[in-house]
Parts: C-alpha cells; sequence; structure tokens
C-alpha cells in the first residue's frame, strides 16, 4: 500500500502568526508525523506548480488578478478573514497543483492513496472569490481536471464549515457527487438541506447540517443512512476528501465533537466504496490535536492504523437530519 503526502516548506510562507490560519499548523502536524509508526511508510511529493490555463478553467480572471496582485504588492487582506502574503500567487497555485498531481496519480495507479498536506486551504473560495481562509479551491481544481477524463467523481466534505465555494463550482453537474456534514449554524451559512443542487446536477449534492454537539455516533448513522447508500449508487472513480480537522471536539473554531480516532474511521467506510482516496487539508486549529487526527486519517490510509487516546462526549440527536435528507433528496436516490 503506497500512501504519498503531498508537502512543501514553501507552503509556510502563507503565515500570518495572529491569524488561526498559520504555518504552525503544518510544522505541528509534520512533526506528529515524524513521531509515529507513519514516517517511513509514505512517500513525500514535492508539489508541482498548477498552470495558469487550468486555474482559470475554475476561477474568473479578476479573481486571479487580485491574488496575484496582492501577493507582488507583499501583503493583503482579501476580507477580513483571508489574508495574501508575498509570493502567495505561487504558493497557492503549488497547494492546487498538488492535489491535481496527487489525483492523477492515484488514478494511474502510481500511488494507492493519498494525503495533500496543503496550505492555503481551498473549499470556501468560489468561481469568483476567495474568502473563508481560502484563495484558490484546491479540492474543485482536482475534481475538475478528473472530470476531463470522464471520471466521476465523490467529494467528501468533513470540515465543521459548510464548503460553499466547492458546492457552488459543481452545483449543476451530475459528474461531480458533493457530500458534507458540517455544523450549523455556523460559518459560512450555507449547506442547508434543501441545497440539492440545479438542473443536471438536482441530487448531486448532499448536505447535512449537524446540531451542536454532534459527533461519532451522529456521522456514523449519516454514513451508514445517506451518505454511503447514495455514494454506492453513484460509483465513483475516485473520492476526494475535504480534511477538516475543526470537526474535533477541541477545536477552537468549531462545535462538532468527533474524537482523532473517527477521522480515520470515516477513511475507512469510505474505502469499502473506492479505495482511491486523496484528501486535502482544509481547517484544524488546536495545535495539540491537529497532528493526532491526521495521523490517524493517514494511518487508516497507510494500512497502518494509528490509535489516539481520546473521547468526547456528544449529543447523539441526529434523527431529524436523517429524515429531513430522505424525503428531500429520495426521488433521486434509494435511501
Amino acid at each position: 500500500m503506497t500512501t504519498q503526502i503531498g508537502f512543501s516548506e514553501k507552503f509556510s510562507r502563507h503565515n500570518n502568526f495572529s491569524h488561526p490560519e498559520n504555518a504552525e499548523r503544518l510544522n505541528t502536524m509534520m512533526n506528529e508525523i515524524k513521531k509515529s509508526s507513519l514516517f517511513n511508510k509514505v512517500e513525500f511529493i514535492e508539489p508541482e506548480l498548477l498552470s495558469e490555463e487550468v486555474l482559470a478553467s475554475v476561477h474568473s480572471n479578476e479573481q486571479i488578478q487580485q491574488i496575484k496582485e496582492y501577493s507582488l504588492q507583499g501583503e493583503g487582506w482579501i476580507d477580513m478573514d483571508t489574508y495574501v502574503c508575498k509570493s502567495d500567487y505561487e504558493t497557492a497555485r503549488l497547494a492546487a497543483g498538488s492535489i491535481v498531481q496527487l489525483s492523477k496519480n492515484v488514478l494511474m495507479g502510481k500511488a494507492d492513496n493519498a494525503f495533500g498536506l496543503v496550505r492555503p486551504p481551498g473549499h470556501h473560495a468560489t468561481q469568483n472569490r476567495s474568502m473563508g481562509f481560502c484563495l484558490f479551491n484546491n479540492i474543485a481544481l482536482a475534481a475538475n481536471e478528473i472530470s476531463k477524463q470522464k471520471k466521476k467523481v465523490l467529494i467528501f466534505d468533513l470540515d465543521v464549515h459548510h464548503g460553499n465555494g466547492t458546492q457552488s463550482i459543481f452545483y449543476n453537474r451530475k459528474d461531480v457527487l458533493y457530500q458534507s456534514f458540517h455544523l450549523s449554524p455556523h460559518y459560512p451559512g450555507t449547506g442547508d438541506i434543501d441545497e440539492i443542487g440545479i438542473g443536471e446536477g438536482k441530487g448531486y449534492t448532499v448536505n447535512a447540517p449537524l446540531f451542536h454537539g454532534n459527533g461519532n455516533i451522529a456521522v456514523s448513522r449519516l454514513l451508514d443512512g445517506i451518505f454511503l447508500p447514495i455514494a454506492e449508487q453513484f460509483r465513483p472513480d475516485i473520492i476526494l476528501v475535504s480534511s477538516g480537522f475543526d470537526s474535533h471536539h477541541a477545536d477552537l473554531l468549531g462545535g462538532l465533537k468527533l474524537t482523532a480516532n473517527f477521522f480515520g474511521k470515516i477513511i475507512e467506510k469510505l474505502q469499502e466504496i473506492q479505495p482511491k482516496i486523496v484528501c486535502t487539508l482544509e481547517g484544524g486549529y488546536n495545535l495539540s490535536w491537529i497532528g493526532k487526527c491526521l495521523v490517524a486519517q493517514i494511518g487508516q490510509m497507510a494500512s497502518c492504523p494509528v490509535k489516539i487516546n481520546d473521547s468526547s462526549h456528544e449529543n447523539t440527536h441526529v434523527e431529524p437530519v436523517i429524515e429531513n435528507i430522505k424525503n428531500e433528496i429520495g426521488d433521486y436516490w434509494r435511501i
């Protein structure tokens, strides 16, 4: 089993230590990998720079130019949450390029699965707006490139925040299935159950807005009752995962109650549908826990499970969410 890790020291150039999404996140996660039994069991891959042509296949020229100009100036803020540093036009293209590269490697059999340990994150970036700590949408760029090969892509988003950018990019398409569980109400305010897609894409967006305090049990019920049955019918050629570790119970910007080990359990369940899996780093801001969540996930991918001593008390009430999803999307899938 070959698990590739996309990583570059250049990702640390995107940095603002007063911001929760800063370079220390990757330092912490790399240190946790090095301390674990996984370090010699994975293959580290230096990212390839995403071409401007591929970038423009998803993002608008205005958005691209804004990041390019801010990057040349040396620093700037897109909004009150989203900063740009010197060289970020290149750094963000490296992050996206890594996910595209890893996805192609997995599809071609050069690796069994992969994890893009990249920054800045991406799932909030829409076709024409950078927001929510995200400059370009890494996972959407990869999914769009894969779809050009007539492959079907499942995007599974486990970040505590809804991936509004990813959803919007594929909202009218049926070759990319977007599934997300997330805290609600919470930033960015999207991801309601009735957001199921439009046109050809109707039924290919599945949202599970969760109650504050929901955790392993609630998400397990959603996986078994909603997400996995739909994914099995969709029959994806590859699964791309937005791995946001801010769903962990101790995260500073969260509100869900997942334990570290459960991030590996989610991968295990997705592997039953399609073993070709590529994860990309999204959120996760508790420096004491994000590395542990990461190794639990990579351990499952590398067939070398790492068990973390972690537990949480959760709100198991999720039945109304499941029933409402069935009512909303039952005409499109057997659930």
